[in-house]
């Protein structure tokens, strides 16, 4: 098993915390990991994006190559399209589909969608009003974007939620509790 992921998003929107899950799911799983992490300037809403490398066999490099990626894990749609070069030609984009507004001359929405779209196997959700639905507060929208990628992520389920469980624990039940249900929430809304 190898699996090659780029996490992107914008600051402050918890990438890095997917990031925590998957690598501890991994780790129970027995798989080797790898992670390099570019963090951008997360307090004024800059790019944070990390590589994700997950084997069965050791990994040399924690860097992924430029059409390497099998999946891109996005909390924003225009960061998922900058690492498209990164993927692979039947890799996946699981994204969000509402747009995190930095800057003065963002694209047009629908324009960055559509490119989405293009791709034969993506995954777009609203991440924030699923994981609302779910009885979640919007900042566990990125566990929803996680539970909808773990079809593509090659880890048992049950592994991905005990990683959430552990992560977690520290916070209490109540945000283990939401965090769960967040990522149950992009679980049933992903590609099965």
């Amino acid at each position: 098993m190898k699996k090659d992921i780029i996490l992107a998003g914008v600051g402050g929107q918890g990438i890095l915390s997917i990031a925590t899950v998957i690598g501890e799911a991994a780790l129970h799983e027995g798989l080797y990991l790898k992670q390099a992490e570019v963090h951008g300037m997360s307090q004024r809403g800059g790019d944070v994006q990390s590589n994700l490398r997950l084997s069965s066999e050791p990994i040399n490099s924690d860097l992924i190559a430029r059409g390497g990626a099998d999946i891109i894990i996005s909390l924003e749609p225009m960061e998922a399209l900058r690492y498209v070069p990164y993927l692979k030609t039947d890799g996946w984009i699981v994204t969000s589909s509402v747009p995190f507004v930095n800057i003065p001359n963002y694209p047009p929405l629908e324009q960055l969608l559509e490119h989405i779209k293009a791709y034969p196997h993506h995954v777009l959700l609203d991440v924030e009003a699923l994981a609302k639905q779910a009885g979640a507060p919007a900042q566990a929208a990125n566990m929803v974007l996680l539970g909808a990628a773990i079809p593509m992520l090659g880890i048992d389920y049950q592994k991905v939620i005990d990683g959430v469980k552990r992560v977690f624990a520290k916070k209490g039940d109540d945000v283990v509790g939401k965090n769960l249900a967040a990522v149950e929430a992009g679980y049933a809304n992903s590609v099965k």
